[in-house]
């Protein structure tokens, strides 16, 4: 008796989207204000696949390729959120007094869609054509099998969302003490020094615990070398015989916003012009390989499932039928202002831009991805790079204006361009990291292609909502009415001020230049430090410990820290590949945590806030007063670094209580769960 073919397991289904799209709207909500807050998003495959079998398992006939399809389309949160690195520029230089619902989505979709067009040729080149790790995609394909294998790899998955949970009410629990005022949110401490002055600050934010865990030792340690450059020798030596009149914190602050910020974006840009000159080689084989496949398939030749892309064709008429919108969206938005002087020379050379940019972006952000994870991919440089370029083009065009109208035009126009590179970088980020995945688990890479472009929509659909509700409670430093809960949102100074610097013909070279040789000076070391087998210093991560606040940075070193230790601890159990995701569920569970309830409370904010008061409520949960600051300031250390223990050592318990999986060999890539 002939028996029936074994049924295809499922992939791209109706149920796998909808699921991906919830969980893309809550890690978007989640990175947007981590974005803001410390400059930095994390990546949420692992999470979203741990989250995805959870609810998965109960349905039947699940698979792990299916499972795969909800961690792209959730994976879209934790790259396309990175636009807020820019979008909040356009606020801060006054263009925008709000985001515009449909005008910022359609800046997202678009950008994003090219970002996955421009991927589809760079998989075979990046993922398939060479043996880059990429850590955060193999790791993601490690949580699939386990969750596919039955019986113990249910207990492991099962134990894995908990400590996900965990994590999140603990950071969550913390950040709220912070609003109640019982507990000090941040130290900090200006000081002069002869006829100088540098400063101390950091924040308690479990956030940036978990960066640091997931980031790593070498990354952890840059940042903290460039916060030690800084710190002890840029700030004093900028500040050297300044006005002390005004105070310490002044001299202090303006230092570093106005000189040691431009020093790290010179740092930046090199990091990222290096990356490129890397991969040039790479990106053409990976094209010649994209076409002849397409002729291979035109031809009759069948193709392995693994090895059918969207065709190279569909992906050219994509690219081409997305610019029409982005013509669209720069002519509408320079309406009146005098990019409309010269509109076919200067739209039509911004496509031009777009185009050619977002392809040497895209790869960029793809071989980084591929070398040192999502997370750590130089999107900020690409950032920097990309409205510097812009910028210099309005120069050559327009020139110096004399009129301030007409500059402030030009400088957002400068922004709304490079937000759109920017949507191409940050998607692309993505990509060829999830196209691994699904390369490890036999996944089909135009279905995974198309779920890509299904995460922009949702992603694309979320931001400007939470842009808002962030913007209109919390605020952003630098903005107008911005009050002491005001979010940072490093890049999106950075780079508005990089644009009025060269738009406004008064951006100071040398501070560019002084971090382009610190930059070539770090790459040097780090190219050194390969060769010898040992810690690498990554040039990306000493720029942004340059020019983002102590802070912010301060801690991150110290997560890397806690999370390399954890690692040298998991690699002693029985099952060490268990129990590093474990622990990278627990540093995930940190930043989700607190990102939440950054969100929840500008709710709260706006809610307390409805009849608009003057001044603004902006301590609404606040149940201590001033007189308790010196012993909150005296708890915050005790608390923070107490529940920090507490978290991996029930992460570590959990470890211990779970017996190894023993699914057999290959049985994980097929197995179903009902």
């Amino acid at each position: 008796m002939a028996t029936a073919p074994a049924r295809a397991p499922l992939e791209l289904t109706l149920r796998g989207v909808l699921l991906g799209g919830a969980i893309t709207l809550l890690f978007t909500a989640a990175n947007v204000y981590a974005g803001l807050k410390v400059g930095l998003t994390f990546a949420t495959s692992i999470p979203a696949a741990v989250v995805s079998m959870a609810i998965l398992r109960f349905f039947r006939g699940s698979s792990i390729l299916e499972n795969n399809i909800v961690q792209t389309i959730a994976s879209a949160a934790g790259t396309l959120a990175a636009i807020v690195f820019v979008l909040p520029g356009l606020i801060m230089v006054g263009w925008w007094t709000g985001f515009p619902y449909w005008t910022t989505v359609a800046v997202c979709i678009t950008g994003g869609v090219l970002g996955v067009m421009f991927s589809v040729p760079l998989r075979r080149a990046l993922v398939t054509g060479t043996d880059l790790p990429y850590p955060e995609g193999v790791a993601a394909a490690e949580v699939l099998k386990v969750g596919a294998a039955s019986g113990v790899g249910d207990q492991e998955n099962a134990r894995g969302l908990r400590v996900l949970i965990l994590g999140s009410l603990f950071s969550g629990l913390f950040a709220l003490l912070g609003k109640t005022k019982l507990v000090a949110e941040e130290a900090s401490r200006n000081f002069a020094i002869g006829s100088t002055a540098s400063g101390f600050s950091t924040s308690w934010s479990m956030l940036l615990i978990g960066v640091g865990h997931l980031v790593g030792l070498s990354v952890g340690a840059a940042m903290f070398f460039g916060m030690l450059i800084s710190w002890t020798v840029l700030v004093p030596w900028f500040a050297s015989g300044g006005d002390l009149s005004a105070g310490v914190d002044a001299l202090v602050g303006g230092t570093f916003r106005g000189e040691v910020r431009f020093v790290g974006a010179g740092v930046i840009g090199v990091a990222a012009l290096w990356s490129l000159l890397k991969i040039i080689r790479p990106i053409v084989a990976g094209l010649r390989s994209a076409m002849a496949a397409s002729r291979a398939r035109a031809g009759g030749e069948a193709l392995p499932l693994t090895e059918r892309d969207l065709p190279i064709g569909v992906v050219a008429l994509a690219v081409l039928a997305t610019l029409v919108p982005i013509a669209w969206l720069l002519w509408s938005f320079s309406a009146g202002g005098p990019v409309h002087d010269y509109p076919f020379a200067v739209i039509g050379g911004s496509l031009l831009y777009v185009l050619v940019v977002g392809v040497l972006i895209a790869a960029i952000c793809g071989y980084m991805a591929g070398l040192i994870g999502a997370s750590n991919s130089p999107v900020s440089g690409v950032g920097i790079l990309a409205v510097l370029g812009a910028a210099l083009l309005l120069v050559l065009i327009f020139g110096h204006q004399a009129d301030p109208d007409r500059t402030n035009a030009l400088i957002a126009y400068a922004l709304f361009t490079t937000a759109i590179v920017f949507s191409v970088a940050t998607i692309s980020n993505d990509n060829l990291q999830d196209l691994k995945t699904g390369q490890l688990v036999g996944a089909t890479p135009w279905k995974q292609q198309v779920a890509l472009i299904l995460g922009v929509v949702f992603g694309s659909l979320a931001i400007p909502v939470v842009l808002d509700l962030l913007k209109d409670t919390l605020g952003f430093v630098g903005m107008p009415g911005a009050g002491e809960n005001a979010l940072s949102a490093p890049q999106a100074a950075l780079i508005s001020s990089i644009a009025k610097g060269v738009l406004g013909g008064d951006i100071d070279w040398h501070l560019i230049e002084l971090g382009a040789a610190i930059g070539a000076g770090v790459i040097l070391i780090d190219e050194l430090l390969g060769r010898t087998g040992k810690m690498r210093l990554p040039p990306l991560a000493v720029g942004m410990g340059i020019y983002l606040p102590m802070g912010l940075t301060l801690l991150i070193p110290v997560g890397a820290l806690i999370g390399h230790f954890y690692e040298r601890w998991a690699k002693r159990t029985a099952n060490p590949d268990f129990a590093e995701r474990m622990g990278v569920l627990a540093a995930t569970g940190l930043i989700v945590g607190e990102s939440l309830f950054g969100v929840a409370f500008a709710g709260i904010l706006a809610w307390a806030n409805r009849n608009s008061p003057i001044p603004p409520n902006d301590a609404p949960l606040a149940v201590a007063g001033e007189g308790f600051e010196t012993i909150a300031l005296v708890i915050a250390p005790l608390l923070f670094f107490g529940l920090i223990a507490l978290i991996y050592t029930l992460t570590r318990r959990m470890v211990r209580a779970t017996p190894p999986s023993q699914a057999p060999e290959g049985e994980a890539d097929i197995a179903t769960y009902r």
